[in-house]
């Protein structure tokens, strides 16, 4: 996991982790270096997520590729093409007679995805400038469909065109942060251009593991003993060791939580050639990595995780019925697990944090209540830093210019507590308030199965504040 412990984003990793990993292809590499270091997404696995929190930026494979190329770094020559007919230009530049065309979509399972006009696999091997402008024709402008990526796809706006080349052996690379080692670890390979998770569950011994000082950082050594290991011929161990230094240092320069190279190779001319790269990057380095983060494809993002990053709040889309709005991680994963134990479904994560404005506040619950499936929602604050009377001025403001008909259980203590209860009395709206979370979570999550029930049975029934 990512060096800085700041506790939104441990809540947001454990959230992330109990997604399974589900939704985008830079984090299907995490999570796939997170199983072969022996990772296990634990008892968090009865939360079903919805849509893919992004606590770390993911770059488009061929951006990823130019980072490495620019880094002295072996890579097959490609370029991007926005429309098919740029897709032809740059087919007759390179020249060669074997191209590949590579959807760029931030999702994993590519080649075995389907995009809408029935298209099938998002990588697609072509033999001419004319065959690499149809085949970019169906996939521009098009959605793709992953394992993934649910239903819901994710647009291709553009495709990556490179040369071919011919590998002789596969390779699997990866560097990431692991709390175990208390820093980077490179994990290497002799079984590279499959799924790696496979590899750790049926042959955990073709996997080799070398943990970094992070104040010492790589010696070449160290980058030699894992070539070695991944099985590279001994003429080519010192030129794989070099790409492996030049990799971290990357990684290092650049505040990465994870670089994945798979496959790495040795190619038909006999050199050691990175064919793939899926690179994410630490949010928290944003402010020092501006020329990074200003290459995010928001395109590639649902609408409300990019409206929760621009309001800076930690929001995670889940399938449930019960939206949640609470301060602080451990708080959150507490309230989701409370709706869990009386027989509810959480709908959300969202940590408003300790210093949320009236604006943050309305703008959270936008956030909740633009998901159909929200039938009812729990606030739980513990105003140690937060204060509880801007949270209760943000939910008024929030059920008056969103009009909202489903019910509302808040449930407030600390800072300024007695203010927050006046303020939501003296609005007339008789927001339901409740002192102990244990009841207010069983009250939320009966409203929850009224205004459920009261839908299968098409029953038109609206639940009006005061209640």
């Amino acid at each position: 996991m990512a060096a800085s412990m700041i506790c939104t984003r441990v809540a947001t990793a454990a959230a992330r982790q109990l997604s399974g990993c589900q939704g985008g292809s830079s984090h299907a590499g995490f999570g796939a270096a997170a199983k072969v270091l022996g990772g296990n997404p634990g008892l968090f696995n009865r939360y079903v997520f919805q849509v893919q929190q992004r606590r770390n930026l993911s770059l488009h494979e061929y951006l990823s590729m130019q980072l490495l190329k620019d880094a002295g770094i072996s890579v097959p020559y490609g370029l991007v093409a926005k429309t098919p007919e740029e897709a032809y230009n740059i087919a007759k530049q390179i020249g060669a007679k074997d191209l590949v065309v590579k959807a760029q979509v931030l999702a994993g399972g590519r080649g075995k995805g389907t995009f809408e006009g029935g298209l099938k696999g998002g990588v697609k091997i072509v033999f001419s400038p004319e065959e690499a402008r149809e085949i970019s024709s169906k996939m521009i402008g098009k959605k793709l469909y992953t394992k993934q990526t649910g239903e819901k796809g994710r647009i291709c706006n553009q495709v990556f065109i490179c040369e071919r080349r011919y590998p002789r052996r596969e390779y699997y690379f990866a560097i990431t942060m692991e709390r175990s080692f208390q820093g980077p670890v490179l994990i290497g390979s002799s079984q590279g251009g499959v799924n790696i998770e496979d590899v750790a569950t049926e042959n955990p011994d073709a996997i080799a593991k070398e943990p970094i000082d992070i104040v010492e950082g790589i010696k070449k050594e160290q980058a030699i003993r894992l070539a070695q290991k991944m099985g590279f011929p001994i003429n080519l161990v010192d030129e794989a060791a070099d790409n492996m230094i030049k990799i971290y240092n990357l990684f290092i320069k650049f505040d990465a939580t994870m670089v994945e190279i798979n496959p790495m190779v040795e190619d038909s001319t006999g050199i050691v050639m990175c064919m793939d790269a899926k690179i994410n990057f630490d949010s928290n380095s944003a402010y020092r990595q501006q020329k990074i983060f200003d290459l995010q494809d928001w395109t590639q993002e649902d609408e409300r995780d990019r409206d929760a990053a621009k309001a800076d709040l930690s929001y995670i889309g889940l399938d449930g019925s019960i939206g949640c709005l609470v301060n602080g991680a451990g708080l959150a994963m507490a309230t989701m697990d409370i709706i869990k134990l009386h027989g509810g479904t959480p709908a959300n994560f969202l940590d408003v944090g300790g210093g949320a404005t009236v604006q943050q506040v309305t703008q959270a619950f936008k956030l909740i209540t633009s998901d159909k499936k929200v039938q009812a929602i729990l606030v739980n604050i513990f105003g140690g830093i937060m204060r509880c009377d801007v949270i209760a001025q943000g939910i008024i403001m929030a059920v008056k210019d969103l009009d909202l008909k489903i019910p509302i259980v808040v449930r407030l203590q600390g800072t300024r507590v007695d203010d927050a209860k006046a303020l939501i009395t003296d609005s007339g709206l008789k927001i339901l308030a409740c002192d102990d979370l244990d009841e207010a979570a069983k009250m939320v999550v009966k409203l929850s199965e009224i205004v459920t029930l009261a839908k299968q049975a098409q029953v038109d029934v609206k639940f009006q504040l005061p209640i």
